[in-house]
């Protein structure tokens, strides 16, 4: 369709990077508030977040999604340059293209669609922020925050992350592990490396935890979730010199966990597991998101018998990947899933998406919006 092309366009030639929304907002705010919209800007520090609500009765159906986008990397790999959308072999490209400009193009455009001929029997609302790349402080957790505030709660969720690996329709995501990072910081004793007997390499004390703690069996995960892992992100240490015993080692690692565990036992866990070591460190502690997981298969059923009616085939409801934003929206309540473009080219250097693609996301959501306003899933 040639409306969500044009818009995801419009959009990739903003140069939104996190928290910047550089006036995608503003465009997406002019388009609905045309549909009837009441629309409002939600500032929260240097984070731009998008509330509009059409509707006045009826369950809150919101479609969710973000404007900013993670910087480009070396501009001399990009085929073109990154902010300016260009078509090749039936394909945008630019920063955003999938990641998830696309799929906001494809939600407002099917909600054009919908409503210039069926007035909704329910309340449509869009929740865009600018904040979900970065520390997703300010954006939607503060939205909902503030929606809480009023007594305002959504029912159902549609967020338009890239949800897909090999073709559109193949995989909608009901769920999210939880995330949790930690700071190690092991203290040792600086010294020469000729004089080990002087010295406490921290490097050499940390390594057998440090492997344990990538071994541990944390749980077996269930019928939803994969089993929980650590993997270690980041080590630091030493001067750069080759004959020096560094004093401190730093090692950054994250758990991505299941709905067996919480933030508490792994802490606990994790803590036991370091004082057996015996070594003297300090850990610090920040966790991203708790996992989540639909409480029901309804809104999920409506999303996928969409999909197979447009596209042929039924998706995987899966629960891996990365964090959403839809971790800050399931705790209150609402029926989360997430559908959007392929994820392969997301975050890389000449990222795309397919024109055919948008066209078929943008078929799929507005017939889900037809559904939902059938009243069949609604109750």
């Amino acid at each position: 369709m040639i409306a969500t092309r044009e818009l995801a366009a419009e959009l990739i030639r903003r140069p939104s990077i996190t928290p910047d929304d550089a006036g995608c907002q503003q465009l997406l705010r002019e388009r609905l508030e045309a549909l009837g919209f009441a629309c409002e800007t939600l500032q929260f520090g240097a984070v731009t977040n998008l509330w509009a609500v059409a509707g006045t009765s009826g369950p809150l159906f919101a479609f969710a999604g973000h404007t900013d986008v993670v910087p480009p990397g070396p501009r001399e790999q990009w085929l073109s340059d990154p902010f300016e959308p260009t078509l090749r072999d039936g394909r945008l490209y630019g920063r955003g293209a999938a990641d998830m400009k696309g799929a906001v193009a494809a939600m407002i455009v099917a909600a054009e669609q919908f409503l210039a001929v069926h007035p909704p029997r329910y309340r449509l609302a869009f929740l865009i922020t600018s904040d979900e790349e970065g520390e997703a402080v300010d954006g939607t957790a503060k939205v909902i925050e503030e929606l809480e505030r009023r007594g305002e709660k959504i029912d159902y969720c549609l967020v338009g992350e890239p949800s897909c690996a090999a073709e559109l329709g193949d995989t909608v995501k009901i769920g999210r592990r939880g995330s949790i990072n930690g700071l190690l910081r092991v203290k040792g004793r600086q010294g020469h490396v000729a004089y080990p007997e002087q010295s406490v390499n921290p490097i050499h004390e940390a390594l057998p935890a440090l492997q344990r703690l990538v071994a541990e069996p944390w749980d077996r995960g269930n019928s939803s979730f994969p089993p929980t892992r650590l993997q270690i992100s980041n080590i630091n240490a030493g001067t750069g010199a080759d004959n020096v015993i560094p004093g401190t080692l730093e090692v950054q690692f994250n758990l991505r966990y299941s709905t067996e565990l919480d933030s508490a036992q792994i802490r606990s866990r994790v803590a036991q597991l370091l004082a057996e070591a015996g070594f003297e460190h300090e850990l610090r502690w920040r966790e991203s998101g708790r996992p989540f997981l639909a409480k029901s298969t309804v809104f999920s059923g409506l999303l996928s018998d969409c999909i197979e009616q447009e596209l042929g085939l039924r998706p995987e409801l899966a629960t891996t990947g990365g964090t959403s934003d839809g971790r800050f929206i399931a705790p209150t309540g609402a029926e989360v899933v997430e559908f959007g473009p392929c994820n392969e080219s997301i975050h890389r250097v000449n990222e795309n998406v397919g024109l055919a693609e948008l066209d078929s996301l943008t078929r799929v959501y507005r017939l889900v919006l037809e559904r939902f306003d059938r009243g069949r899933y609604t109750s």
